[in-house]
């Protein structure tokens, strides 16, 4: 279950559980409020109080990678509009202190750091990455059967081979999109994810060297 507050929010975490690179994200991660109130009393800033008493903050994400050398990152979302205003200002200076001071990097992330044709990528391709009950067989059988379409019609767009294989293997209307789909989420095909997948040929696409570690859930049919 996410805990996401804001569109933003949505468009980092999607980007962010896309990435290889990323092991674990902690959504709303809570800071140790004896330490803000502490930081903020050593450095004269305010601190978020509800009937005198001291509220928790958060982070937006506390995110894992996978490189040991850059372990951890801490984000925080916001809206550039929102940086104009002092309070919000003063309450991330408040959230930087508090990771400096526990050695761990920390950025703030807008809506101009987000690619809206990545989002807009990963927002299409992000049900089929958590659908968990795909059956292996089928899977293999049309990788295989675009890994043969794409060396034959390198030019063509996705979206138009997809209609044709519907009618050449008589399958249901959108069957072959489902599969390609579930392909391209489980990273089998690779892509440039800043350009829209509706504009993409099967040129644009590359076979992922790593594909046969991808972790599969069979279930019989």
């Amino acid at each position: 279950m996410h805990h996401l507050l804001s569109d933003l929010e949505l468009a980092v975490f999607l980007t962010l559980d896309w990435s290889p690179k990323v092991i674990d994200i902690r959504e709303q991660f809570p800071l140790r409020v004896e330490d803000t109130v502490r930081l903020a009393e050593t450095y004269g800033l305010s601190h978020s109080k509800f009937q005198g008493v001291p509220q928790v903050l958060s982070s937006d994400f506390l995110v894992d990678f996978e490189d040991p050398t850059h372990p951890a990152m801490a984000l925080q979302a916001k809206y550039s509009a929102d940086l104009e205003r002092p309070e919000v200002i003063e309450r991330l200076e408040l959230e930087r202190r508090y990771w400096e001071e526990k050695e761990t990097s920390w950025a703030i992330v807008t809506e101009r750091e987000i690619s809206r044709t990545a989002f807009a990528n990963i927002q299409w391709l992000y049900p089929a990455q958590a659908e968990e009950d795909i059956v292996l067989s089928d899977l293999e059988r049309y990788y295989s059967l675009f890994l043969y379409e794409f060396q034959r019609h390198p030019e063509q767009t996705l979206t138009s081979i997809v209609q044709s294989l519907d009618v050449a293997y008589e399958l249901e209307p959108g069957q072959a999109l489902y599969w390609l789909r579930q392909l391209l989420a489980r990273h089998y095909f690779l892509f440039d994810i800043n350009k829209l997948y509706r504009e993409l040929k099967l040129g644009d696409l590359s076979v992922n060297p790593h594909q046969e570690q991808q972790e599969i859930r069979h279930v019989p049919g």
